[in-house]
Parts: C-alpha cells; sequence; structure tokens
C-alpha cells in the first residue's frame, strides 16, 4: 500500500505517479475518507475522556454521562464505518509509477524500447516450436482441459537444462535458492499486491483458503512477512524454483497456440529485499542478470520500459526482456523486472531497524527464465541447442 502520511501531507506530489496508472479517483476518494476518520477521532477521545469522572457522580452527571455514552455509541461506529472504508480504498490505490516511466508505448511494445541487442536470424521457413519439439497440446487438453500441455522427450531434457543452468547463474550473483510452496494464504497475496487487482487470475482451493500462486515472487515476499529485520543484513537475495498456475483469462489468439501462453508452467524467479536508497540500483542489477542470461544463450531480444497504464497494482516501474520469435515475426516477453518500492513491504509488515526506530524495505523481483525460454531457443536456431545447456544435460538437437 502507499504511504498514507506522506500522501496526506503532501497529495500533489503523490497524485501525479498514481493517476498515471488510472488511480485518480480511487486516491481522492481515500483522503475524503482519511479526512473523515481523522475528523472523528478527536470527537470520540474527547466523548471518552468526558466519561472519567473522580468519586461518586452526581444525579446531574449521571444523565450526562448517559447522553455522552449514546453519543460516543453512535460517533464510534462512524468511526470504525469510515476507518473500514478508508482501509479498504487504502488497498485499491495502486503504488505511484515513477518518473521515468513512459505514458506511452511504441507500437509494437508495451512500452518504450530501450535498446535491441542482437541479430535476428534470417531464416527463409522458421518453424514454430511446436513443429520443432515434441509438446503434446491435444493430449494435455484431454487430460486437464485447454492450454495445458506435456513437454516430452528432448524439449523436457532441454527445458529442465534452462532451469538447472539459470539457477547456477543467479547463485553466482549472490542469490540464495529456494523451493517454496505454491499454496499460500489470502493475506500473502493480498500483501503482494495480486489482490484485488489481479483476482481473477489465481485459482482458488475454496475448502482450505489457499490460492495456487503465479509467481514464486508471492512466496519470496511472504517469506519475511510481519519480521523486523536488521539493516546490516540487507540486502537479502533469494531465487526460487516452482511451478506456477495462472487463469489467463484475457488471452487469445495467437498467444493461446502451443505452449506459449499456458495455465501452468515453470519459473525461475529472482527477489531482493534491500534498502530504500538501493532499491533503483538493485532494479537495474536484476535487469543485467536477465540480459547476460539472453546474451549467453545467444538470443537475440529488447528491452522495454513499460507504460505506465500496464504496470500492476505493486510496481513502479517494470522492465520486460523480449526476444525475437522468428516464427511470429515478432519479439515477445520472456523476462520481467519490477520495483514495487515500499509498497509490498508495507502491506506484509517487512522493516528494517533504522535511527532508533524501524522503517519499510523496498522489494522488488525479476524473472530468470521460464518454460517460454525453451520455444525461444528452439525457433532461433531452430532444434541446434546452445553449447552451453548441455552441460546441463540438454541435448546437443532437440528431436521430436
Amino acid at each position: 500500500m502507499i504511504d498514507l502520511r506522506a500522501a496526506r501531507s503532501d497529495p500533489d506530489r503523490v497524485r501525479p505517479g498514481i493517476a498515471r496508472k488510472g488511480g485518480a479517483e480511487a486516491f481522492d476518494e481515500l483522503l475524503e475518507a482519511d479526512e473523515r476518520w481523522r475528523e472523528l477521532v478527536p470527537k470520540v477521545d474527547e466523548l471518552r475522556s468526558r466519561q472519567k469522572l473522580k468519586g461518586k457522580p452526581t444525579p446531574e452527571q449521571v444523565e450526562e454521562l448517559k447522553a455522552v455514552k449514546e453519543d460516543l455509541r453512535r460517533l464510534e461506529d462512524e468511526l470504525s464505518t469510515a476507518e473500514a472504508r478508508r482501509d479498504e480504498l487504502l488497498e485499491k490505490v495502486p503504488n505511484p509509477a515513477h518518473d521515468s516511466v513512459p505514458d506511452e508505448a511504441a507500437d509494437d511494445a508495451e512500452g518504450k524500447v530501450v535498446r535491441q541487442v542482437g541479430e535476428r536470424p534470417q531464416l527463409a521457413n522458421a518453424k514454430e516450436h511446436l513443429e520443432l519439439g515434441r509438446f503434446e497440446m491435444e493430449r494435455g487438453a484431454r487430460l486437464s482441459g485447454s492450454r495445458f500441455g506435456y513437454i516430452v522427450g528432448d524439449a523436457a531434457r532441454l527445458t529442465l537444462a534452462l532451469y538447472r543452468w539459470a539457477l547456477d547463474r543467479v547463485v553466482r550473483e549472490g542469490f540464495v535458492p529456494v523451493i517454496p510452496p505454491v499454496l499460500v494464504r489470502e493475506e500473502a497475496m493480498y500483501g503482494t499486491g495480486f489482490f484485488p487487482a489481479e483476482r481473477f487470475e489465481i485459482y482458488e482451493i475454496v475448502d482450505e483458503g489457499l490460492y495456487l500462486t503465479g509467481t514464486s515472487e508471492v512466496a519470496l515476499a511472504g517469506l519475511h512477512m510481519g519480521e523486523i529485520l536488521e539493516r546490516d543484513e540487507l540486502p537479502l537475495r533469494y531465487t526460487a524454483f516452482s511451478t506456477n498456475f495462472r487463469r489467463e483469462a484475457g488471452a487469445a489468439g495467437r498467444d493461446t497456440r502451443g505452449m506459449f501462453r499456458v495455465h501452468q508452467f515453470n519459473k525461475v524467479e529472482m527477489f531482493s529485499f534491500v534498502l530504500p536508497e538501493e532499491s533503483w540500483d538493485e532494479h537495474e542489477r536484476l535487469l543485467a542478470i536477465e540480459e547476460s542470461l539472453a546474451q549467453e544463450l545467444g538470443l537475440p531480444y529488447r528491452v522495454v520500459n513499460i507504460e505506465a497504464g500496464e504496470l500492476s497494482a505493486a510496481a513502479a516501474k517494470r522492465y520486460d526482456l523480449e526476444a525475437w520469435f522468428p516464427a511470429q515475426g515478432r519479439y515477445r516477453e520472456l523476462t520481467s523486472a519490477s520495483n514495487t518500492t515500499d509498497y509490498q513491504a508495507r502491506r506484509l509488515g517487512i522493516r528494517y531497524r533504522a535511527n532508533g526506530g524501524t522503517e519499510f524495505v523496498h522489494t522488488l523481483n525479476g524473472t530468470a527464465v521460464t518454460d517460454r525460454w525453451a520455444l525461444a531457443v528452439l525457433e532461433n536456431f531452430q532444434r541446434e541447442v546452445p553449447e552451453v545447456l548441455q552441460e546441463f544435460g540438454a541435448p546437443a538437437r532437440v528431436e521430436s
């Protein structure tokens, strides 16, 4: 959630970044609700103080106390309603977009293209991944429904090698490996900002009060939920391998062909807890790691600074790394790296000791690899596999 005290003291500074993400109306309603709550607090306190009398009350004081009690009951109800309304609106207001986030997108991107790296392969008849590896979509649909699939044989060996390779590289960068839970409680989904904004994308285990996560960002953020960290512990960096689940309710067309956008997928994720003054450098660091992975495999890619209107509720800024897919003739997202500043930490209650008190940490997340990397490798190299992945168990050539 946003810093309500900062918003209250200088709304003109905070409002523009929120408005750029479509949250202006909720922000204005929040300030009104907060003002109403603050008006009621001293009135309730004053009535409570009037109930405290020394000695036995006189008959006149008894009558007065009855009136005070009735007024207090009414105002306490109003205060409770005002507080609930304020908290409800606070959950809806997004993290303000950073000043460096664009307001408009390029024609074929969801933001501003920062740079383009690598030569795109010139292929006369580029085959897509369904022709290059064994992906059992019809059998997957028969088993689980549409947009589920099997990855089989050499394609599975390639995919597994990608996870192990990515974990090796990210651990080298100082991230601690984690295998996290993929079922979490509602408070973790709210804490990371996926609820209420993206609730429709999440699978729910109704009888258990648990939710299947769409990214291990949720579990990694929740690793220190409710804790006070020591300043000299920071930064804390973790990398997790997990299976993830998303409804992908709004996807259609080419996005849903093959294994490109499915309901279940695997991912290696990076997550950082850092001091506030270090978060923007950490954001660039996560992006640099993602780029180094694409460069090591020789994948042509571009970096996109995502426009304000496409940012999640939690993200103040996000970079996407998009690889070239020859069969589609366009760049498609492989990774993202987001700085959520103190938005998630406020919701999850994650602080660090500072200046005799506590402050909220900043949290960031970034993708290392997903199953989609295997598709990019197949389509760019047309079954040939980079040598570095062969060291982690991938075949030299994928046969379907």
